[in-house]
């Protein structure tokens, strides 16, 4: 494979991410490092837990505008400002005859999308740590696509993971 492959998949490039491999550490080890107070590891720490962040799986049923990209990434902007979030790329692709599947990449995580118009559906992601308040995005997705048909199911993302340190 070229670097020039290699850096397609963002292998190589100094995001961080690659440093982060923990193969061959203790559980303990890897503990300590993520809690590590001189480290800023967004980590949430709330009612005695530790966790990663907060995702929700948001459903948009009998939604309206589904189908327009724009509208859709407007959307995701709307939340980004709502819920106290950092904006860094949108990406959305319009499919033909119907749909749009979209991510907006956040410092805090994530937001994603994929619709099916002809249903009114959208299949919406909420992922975010640190700060951010992702319930928020909840009612900016029900009035963007006019419908108070919103489904929600919450998961602490790596709830668990970080046991043996005392919340904050």
């Amino acid at each position: 494979m070229s670097d020039a492959n290699l850096f397609q998949l963002g292998i190589g490039l100094e995001t961080g991410a690659h440093a982060e491999d923990h193969r061959g550490q203790s559980a303990a080890d890897v503990t300590r490092d993520v809690v590590d107070d001189s480290r800023d590891d967004h980590f949430i720490r709330r009612d005695g837990r530790v966790f990663a962040g907060t995702h929700l799986i948001i459903e948009v049923v009998n939604g309206h505008g589904l189908d327009d990209e724009a509208r859709i990434q407007q959307a995701f902007r709307d939340c980004v400002g709502e819920c106290g979030a950092t904006l860094l790329h949108i990406h959305t692709h319009k499919f033909s005859p119907q749909g749009v599947s979209g991510v907006a990449v956040l410092a805090e995580s994530h937001i994603s999308v994929h619709t099916w118009p002809e249903i009114g559906y959208g299949a919406f992601d909420v992922f975010m740590c640190g700060d951010a308040q992702p319930w928020r995005a909840v009612d900016v997705l029900s009035r963007a696509f006019g419908t108070q048909d919103v489904r929600v199911k919450e998961l602490l993302r790596g709830d668990g993971l970080v046991t043996d340190v005392q919340a904050a």
